[in-house]
């Protein structure tokens, strides 16, 4: 008796074993097929990525060897990269679903309370409750409602009074734009209107940029969370940041509470806890999830926004031709008499244009937050294992020649029919698409109209005398930055 059971038990283990093995053969044949970057144990596929170029320019120049959907191991996770916009909108829009979880990592959890926001948060049913508050709450602010149009073009006017007091000297863009771009955000999220040097503005701003420089900094740790029991200089700043930034954040959701009246929102936190409120027996909407929502739109809204507005300067000084075309086109349809809207969005198709080319050529996400596969699925034909994370090079998307004349050359009419009407091509994905499409993009279109609208209806911007171009490569972190540069803004009246 006792040897039929020793037996069973060794039988039961060998086939638990065969099991094993043949799941373990079935999930390499499945990936067999697609071309992968050669990996070590533990390791993955992390020695191959070594490179002088940053991530998005070296996953393009893998793409031309391996092909336009290839896979590599991030140590041990197995991953796809997306580098053509067929399989990115099959991915994306087709199968958004399938493809719409998020990777668990180190950082994003320490930003996000666990995964309380909406951008790096898991999708799963309390998050889509979420991030249905969050749009009906933005929709509030919409392009709908004059609320936040009143509050972009307050922060535009007080940007060209402080160009204006430069007086013709050279400036430096950056924490000019990042204090415009900042003060929007405070005001939406919060209701609070600051100065130039107003101390809790420049608090916001610190702790906002300490974050995404620690971040650009990466990190193992991401990759290998064991790591994370070693002592981490950069770790320990991220964290310094997050209390500093969630102290701030937590005084405001108090006040609010405290203040709060009903059916009468006064910003964004308002507008969130009502939906909150309303939400009782629907979901864990907590105020945890309030507050990543505030910080998100602070970590998200102001960096990109703001690089975007240095990116297009950038290139006005590179081109110096379509610079006087938009003057022109904003004489002819705005005049100089009364500030731009959003009404004259349709009048202004090269502005709008203009700015489309700037997203293009140099997307501030170059390649997009990864994706997780939700269940079993396919992508192009092939089979993807549950689990795998996928990420798109949206940079090799949006410089593909197949679908771009001429991709890096900064052409605005591309975005042009024949009629001189704005077109949108489905190659243009700059803030993604489907389920993960970005939900602050109404509010960045509207942001980087009215500000470009308005800087260039009163100034003509030009290289200060004995200064370079600016540098056009950018340099890669959170975002995709350019360099430092100088500029001249001359009033055009």
């Amino acid at each position: 008796m006792f040897t039929e059971l020793i037996c069973l038990l060794l039988l039961s283990e060998l086939t638990a074993l065969i099991i094993i093995i043949l799941a373990h053969f079935a999930m390499s044949a499945s990936r067999a097929d697609l071309p992968c970057l050669p990996r070590l144990p533990v390791l993955g596929s992390l020695l191959h990525l070594r490179s002088p170029l940053p991530p998005h320019l070296l996953l393009t120049q893998l793409a031309g060897s391996y092909g336009p959907l290839f896979s590599l191991y991030v140590g041990p996770h197995y991953t796809l990269v997306v580098s053509e916009v067929e399989l990115a909108r099959e991915m994306l829009l087709h199968r958004g679903r399938d493809f719409a979880g998020r990777p668990k990592m180190v950082t994003t959890a320490l930003l996000t309370r666990g995964g309380k926001d909406i951008a790096f948060a898991d999708y799963s049913t309390l998050w889509k409750r979420h991030r249905k508050l969050v749009l009906s709450s933005f929709a509030l602010f919409g392009e709908g409602s004059s609320k936040l149009q009143t509050i972009v073009l307050d922060a535009a006017e007080n940007l060209c009074l402080d160009l204006q007091d430069c007086k013709g000297q050279q400036v430096d863009l950056s924490p000019v734009l990042m204090r415009a771009v900042t003060n929007v955000v405070c005001r939406l999220v919060f209701n609070s209107s600051y100065r130039s040097h107003d101390p809790e503005l420049q608090q916001v701003m610190d702790y906002n940029d300490g974050i995404v420089q620690t971040i650009a900094r990466g990190g193992l740790v991401d990759i290998f969370p064991w790591l994370q029991i070693l002592p981490n200089k950069d770790l320990d700043k991220l964290k310094e940041f997050i209390s500093i930034r969630d102290k701030l954040l937590s005084k405001k959701l108090e006040e609010h509470k405290l203040t709060l009246t009903s059916g009468e929102p006064r910003d964004l936190l308002d507008a969130l806890l009502m939906g909150q409120s309303g939400s009782v027996g629907e979901g864990d909407i907590t105020d945890d999830h309030v507050l990543m929502t505030a910080a998100e739109a602070f970590g998200a809204g102001v960096e990109t926004t703001s690089t975007t507005l240095l990116w297009a300067i950038a290139f006005l000084l590179h081109n110096p031709q379509v610079q006087e075309c938009l003057h022109a086109e904003l004489d002819e349809n705005v005049g100089r008499d009364r500030p731009p809207s959003l009404s004259d969005r349709s009048n202004l198709p090269f502005l709008e244009s203009f700015l489309c080319e700037v997203m293009r050529i140099r997307p501030v996400a170059p390649i997009l937050i990864p994706h997780v596969a939700m269940q079993d699925t396919s992508l192009g034909g092939h089979a993807v294992a549950k689990g795998t994370r996928v990420l798109v090079n949206m940079w090799a998307i949006h410089h593909d020649p197949k679908h771009w004349d001429e991709p890096d050359r900064f052409r605005p009419d591309r975005f042009l029919d024949a009629t001189g009407k704005k077109i949108t091509p489905p190659s243009f994905l700059p803030f993604g698409a489907g389920p993960r499409i970005c939900v602050g993009k109404p509010l960045a279109h509207m942001e980087l109209f009215l500000f470009v609208s308005f800087l260039l209806q009163r100034f003509h911007f030009s290289v200060p005398v004995g200064a370079s171009l600016p540098d056009l490569r950018g340099r890669y972190g959170v975002v995709l930055q350019p360099l430092r540069y100088s500029v001249t803004a001359t009033p055009r009246y």
